[in-house]
């Protein structure tokens, strides 16, 4: 494996060199083998002593020039200076076998100068959830950090209570958050903030170079991305719930998770994060909060652009995001035509589901098969009968065949996601040192739009005691 370490040495005035602190007892409790193998990881792949030597000793392979970045965010909307990797660090960039830049960057690799109070630990409830969510949501088709490769360990630390502590290695094609940015704009280091921006055009977007203000076309790319990203989340019932511009990538894809969930029942409100009192991050807010993010970000372009050039850049991202998320749901309905009422019907199915509390992924997947009795789902049969009867009228209108339209719409519409309760399950066990539950998880989540008899109860709405799950940030 051929590692670089540019973000480390180019930008050595915005980073902290921190080496990895070991954990007590670790163990290499899971691996995503199809990753390492693309990304030349392979020398490590199941050698626990090759990665444990590369990741602990002083002068290991990917230990020996690993950096805590330094950004700030809006959390809850209030600006806090006072952040950075306080608990993760970023070990090298690699190049996988297509040719594309990755960064690994080790979550819960100890204390760093950002770690303010905190143990720079992750414990492994927190751990396990991000590792499954991202691989999940990358089969689905959402952009999202990958997971490498999870360490437990014995090691304890308290949160609301004494966890086992864990480490993550995760790949992506940077850690650059929209808070970057922010930090050396509001800290008036305008200096390093120029540093940031060259690396950031010629390392990740060198396509913007040619353009007369590559600066512009930076944001545009990020606000254009982020509106893709939205639009998806949106569709497939994603809660993010934690929002914060530290936890905002510029490069369009779910970072950092929290306190994230899957819609189980369709509830458009719904607040996945406990400590989220007013609501912000609710899943129907998630569209207003990233434009408020963007808005956010565009704050540290100001010193290379005119306000009216931002504005209109920022002003693509609504058009954006109704577009691409009216083609997402006009898909996962079976409507390959683009016609005037699309959204209506759409709309309104959306309202039947919402009025009786209806499974959210559950709901599309049985609209995709033509035999099943959709109306015997809902409390209100006539109102579900006149919606499916205007929606039967405008499928009626399409040019492809039933058998067709059947097969597009299973191809979009999941079985499987990661409910949050499946989660808790798969925990739990690891907890007591069993991982066999969440590797059949990951295993199932590789083909969620496929049929797996042998799975079937995977695709089941949550029982009574995993519906509406509030998850903590504490991790």
């Amino acid at each position: 494996m051929i590692i670089d370490h540019s973000y480390a040495e180019k930008l050595q005035d915005l980073v902290s060199p921190v080496g990895v602190t070991p954990v007590i007892q670790p163990k290499l409790s899971l691996v995503n083998e199809s990753l390492t193998k693309l990304l030349n990881f392979g020398e490590f792949g199941n050698d626990q002593t090759r990665l444990f030597n590369a990741l602990f000793e002083q002068d290991g392979l990917l230990n020996q020039k690993a950096v805590a970045q330094k950004y700030g965010g809006h959390q809850f909307g209030s600006w806090n200076p006072e952040l950075g990797d306080g608990r993760g660090l970023l070990l090298a960039e690699v190049t996988d076998k297509e040719g594309a830049q990755w960064d690994l960057h080790l979550k819960g690799a100890g204390n760093t100068p950002y770690s303010r109070f905190g143990d720079g630990r992750a414990v492994l409830r927190s751990t396990i959830r991000e590792y499954l969510a991202s691989e999940a949501l990358h089969y689905l088709g959402i952009p999202s950090s990958r997971s490498v490769c999870l360490i437990s360990s014995n090691e304890l630390v308290y949160r609301e209570k004494q966890e086992k502590s864990a480490m993550m290695i995760r790949a992506c094609q940077s850690h650059i958050r929209f808070g970057h940015f922010e930090y050396f704009y509001h800290s008036k280091q305008l200096e390093k903030l120029a540093q940031l921006f060259d690396y950031t055009l010629a390392n990740h977007f060198p396509q913007c170079l040619d353009q007369s203000n590559p600066k512009l076309a930076l944001l545009e790319e990020i606000v254009l991305s982020t509106a893709d990203l939205i639009a998806k989340w949106q569709a497939f019932g994603f809660c993010h719930g934690v929002m914060n511009t530290d936890n905002m990538s510029i490069h369009g894809i779910t970072f950092d998770y929290g306190p994230y969930a899957f819609l189980d029942a369709y509830v458009p409100d719904y607040i996945c994060n406990h400590s989220d009192h007013s609501g912000r991050y609710a899943f129907d807010q998630q569209p207003g909060v990233a434009l408020w993010n963007l808005n956010a970000l565009a704050h540290a372009f100001t010193p290379y652009i005119e306000i009216d050039d931002l504005k209109e850049t920022l002003l693509k991202f609504q058009p954006r995001l109704t577009e691409q998320y009216a083609n997402i749901m006009r898909t996962k309905m079976g409507l390959s035509q683009e016609m005037p009422d699309d959204m209506v019907i759409v709309n309104e199915w959306l309202a039947l589901l919402h009025q009786d509390k209806q499974d959210y992924t559950l709901s599309f997947r049985r609209l995709s098969d033509p035999s099943y009795s959709i109306v015997d789902d809902f409390i209100d049969r006539n109102r579900a009968q006149i919606w499916l009867e205007k929606y039967q009228q405008r499928l009626g209108l399409e040019s492809i065949s039933a058998e067709q339209r059947q097969q597009k719409m299973l191809a979009v519409n999941p079985k499987y996601i990661l409910r949050n309760y499946l989660a808790q399950i798969a925990i739990d066990r690891a907890e007591e040192g069993d991982f066999s539950e969440c590797e059949r998880l990951l295993a199932i989540l590789k083909s969620p739009y496929t049929e797996q008899a042998e799975n079937a109860e995977y695709a089941k709405p949550p029982p009574h005691w995993g519906q509406g799950m509030e998850i903590s940030c504490s991790s």
